[in-house]
């Protein structure tokens, strides 16, 4: 029974089966309905008493007409009240986001070379290339420099830092 697959045939005949019985549970779910909204509607609306002179159904055409009023301006307070409740939920919404605050990603360490890196920065409308090696070799070569220029007289050096220190302890 575990390995077995069912077959199509018996699958679309389960299928049908549960739809049939869905069918029918919607059918007595509207009929449900359809009795609760009579039941409330004998309790709550009695039949209106036609027997009388027309005046009498003018009156009772007057009240009809005050009861929707009414009823219109209740729908309409509970309408705005449920508009003032859903824009306050948004909001609390809002400020649970925010004091949660937004989980970044842990960032990965990724390879890319200087060139990449700007274009991803700048874009790829600007073109820029920068040969990184070649600065740092510069550099390099600009520190050994002067390197051979401070070896000179170290007498020099000291007597200098010392009339800077004198400078500051004047001051």
């Amino acid at each position: 029974l575990r390995g077995k697959k069912m077959t199509t045939s018996r699958r679309h005949h389960l299928k049908s089966l549960i739809l049939q019985i869905a069918a029918k549970w919607l059918e007595q779910e509207a009929a449900e309905i359809a009795a609760a909204k009579e039941a409330y509607m004998a309790e709550n609306c009695p039949a209106p008493d036609m027997s009388g002179d027309q005046a009498a159904l003018m009156e009772i055409c007057k009240k009809l007409a005050q009861a929707a009023d009414k009823i219109d301006e209740e729908r309409y307070d509970t309408e705005a009240k449920v508009a003032k409740s859903d824009k306050e939920i948004a909001e609390l919404k809002l400020k649970v986001v925010e004091l949660a605050g937004v989980k970044k990603p842990a960032l990965k360490k990724v390879r890319m070379s200087a060139d990449a890196m700007l274009q991803a920065l700048l874009g790829s409308k600007h073109k820029v290339t920068m040969d990184l090696r070649a600065n740092l070799k510069q550099v390099k070569k600009e520190v050994k420099e002067e390197a051979t220029e401070a070896v000179g007289d170290w007498r020099k050096n000291i007597e200098d830092k010392a009339d800077r220190k004198k400078m500051f302890e004047s001051s």
